[in-house]
């Protein structure tokens, strides 16, 4: 059962506005179904937005902040816990470690590490969480192309597919979060 999700997105207020949408939505449907947000800690982009749509709605988010963002007052302080932390490796490891899954919206360069991090350590056996790709429009297609174009080069297994969960809508997010016949039983 999935209590707490470790969400990795942008933190870019430009980004498309259909990303806000699902943003706030999963943060809806987080709250309702009794899910915490783990995340970065900022109160801008999609992470800004996911956090404020859980806490909006009765949910509960624990961010994590080196201190050298918060100090660029793009720490988010209306959240129910707060970590700041000294370093971004700090930062990682606990978002890493707080959430009994990962799913990984549109995002940066930073998005883009932590996704890249919790695939290289769930093939390295450090953990089994399930790792999901929220692929609104396609965003992630080229990264997916890449990495068949990897293991077609035999640089990485064939099956590194069994490593993460491509979903291209809201509902199936939530249905590897919560699958249907779990939520009746």
């Amino acid at each position: 059962m999935i209590s707490s999700i470790t969400v990795y997105c942008s933190s870019s207020n430009l980004a498309p506005g259909e990303y806000f949408t699902a943003a706030a939505e999963l943060g809806r449907e987080f709250a309702e179904r009794g899910i915490e947000l783990v995340f970065g800690g900022g109160r801008v982009g999609l992470m800004g937005c996911i956090a404020d749509s859980v806490m909006t709605n009765g949910g509960r988010v624990k961010g994590v902040i080196p201190r050298f963002l918060e100090e660029r007052e793009v720490a988010h302080y209306g959240l129910s816990e707060l970590h700041v932390v000294e370093t971004m490796h700090e930062r990682k490891l606990k978002l890493a470690l707080w959430g009994d899954a990962y799913l990984v919206l549109p995002g940066g360069f930073g998005t883009l590490d932590e996704l890249i991090e919790v695939i290289t350590w769930k093939h390295l056996g450090h953990h089994h969480k399930p790792i999901i790709l929220l692929n609104l429009n396609g965003f992630w297609n080229p990264l997916l192309l890449f990495f068949d174009r990897i293991a077609d080069e035999q640089m990485i297994a064939k099956h590194h597919g069994n490593y993460y969960t491509v979903c291209n809508t809201i509902q199936e997010v939530l249905d590897v979060l919560q699958p249907p016949d779990s939520v009746t039983a």
